[in-house]
């Protein structure tokens, strides 16, 4: 199993960051992955699209090739990122090819008050748009995300690993269910 593991913030020491390098050494020891980096990616802008820039065509490839995705969704303005929608609507151009159709996903996020809620909640209907399978429980909105780590980025909060190794073994699970 394959695993793409997509940080929808540009920042080194995003807390979003954190959590997906904590579920990626959760992945079962016979399973690889790989972080998919969002830096480089220009505005989306369709008249580019006769030559896709390389960064996206390899953003594309990557998730083509992967069994499952894991999107860690930082919220800002009540929303998913600005560098996170970009890529999306990159990779997803042309619909007919984009690589999500059919592709297990699962969300997460470490944010405020409320974990991500409302990013996700609109990731989610981004990816219901572009076909993805997306996994609906357990879900992981960790709450007040930079009070959980440590100085190395370590997930200290005992309720907060527990948490993400529950979500972590339901996506291996649900990427299995849906056989791709």
């Amino acid at each position: 199993m394959h695993i793409v593991i997509i940080v929808g913030s540009l920042r080194k020491d995003s807390v979003n960051r954190k959590l997906a390098l904590a579920a990626q050494g959760l992945l079962p020891e016979d399973a690889t992955s790989e972080i998919a980096e969002l830096h480089g990616i220009p505005l989306y802008d369709g008249d580019l699209e006769v030559n896709y820039p390389e960064v996206v065509t390899d953003l594309r490839e990557r998730i083509r090739k992967a069994d499952g995705v894991l999107i860690a969704v930082p919220e800002y303005n009540y929303s998913v990122s600005g560098v996170l929608k970009n890529a999306l609507d990159w990779v997803s151009r042309p619909p007919r090819t984009q690589p999500f159709n059919q592709k297990p996903v699962a969300v997460m996020g470490a944010g405020g008050m409320g974990g991500t809620v409302r990013g996700q909640m609109h990731l989610r209907q981004i990816m219901l748009y572009l076909e993805a399978y997306v996994m609906g429980r357990p879900e992981l909105l960790l709450a007040q995300g930079t009070s959980k780590f440590d100085g190395e980025g370590n997930l200290i909060d005992e309720k907060s690993k527990e948490q993400l190794e529950r979500f972590v073994a339901s996506f291996v699970g649900w990427v299995e269910k849906m056989g791709v």
